[in-house]
């Protein structure tokens, strides 16, 4: 069976790219699996357990930096040879659309989803912390006072627009 009819069992009008969604993948299991051999060579201990402030760090940093890497219009230079801008949103966001097919259309979909992105950045987060926690939790502290603020603009705009309404 080849890929191709693979592709059209699973999606009749052969949009999805299953072969490049293997491709990123099979690069970030790689990547989990070359951290684990590194970590390891290395005698690195790792954490026992994750204590719930901690995992509520990494959570807000993680939901943070995936959408900054999906949506903000700073790091639209990352998304543009895999998206489009589809439209301008609130809160200096943007909405992109995938391009092109393949390997391009699965990275595109993976850039401009914050779900798609939050495993990546979610690994990435982890990885540090698990080898530098107090630098990784200064790092996750940071993008989690951005999240708070992000909740705060909205909170402060909401109240605005009740106190005006």
């Amino acid at each position: 069976m080849t890929s191709n009819s693979v592709a059209r069992g699973y999606d009749t009008e052969e949009n999805v790219p299953l072969a490049g969604y293997a491709t990123v993948a099979a690069t970030f299991v790689a990547s989990l699996a070359t951290f684990a051999v590194v970590v390891r060579r290395r005698g690195v201990s790792l954490p026992e357990r994750v204590p719930p402030y901690d995992l509520l760090l990494l959570g807000a940093a993680t939901y943070k930096t995936s959408r900054l890497l999906t949506k903000d219009k700073i790091t639209a230079f990352l998304r543009a040879p895999f998206t489009r801008r589809q439209e301008d949103t609130t809160a200096g966001e943007v909405m992109d659309e995938p391009k092109g097919d393949g390997l391009r259309l699965a990275v595109g979909d993976l850039l401009s989803c914050p779900f798609c992105a939050a495993a990546w950045t979610a690994g990435g987060l982890v990885a540090t912390y698990a080898v530098a926690p107090r630098a990784a939790r200064l790092v996750c502290a940071g993008f989690g006072a951005m999240t708070l603020a992000d909740w705060l603009q909205y909170a402060w705009t909401w109240t605005q627009e009740k106190a005006e309404g």
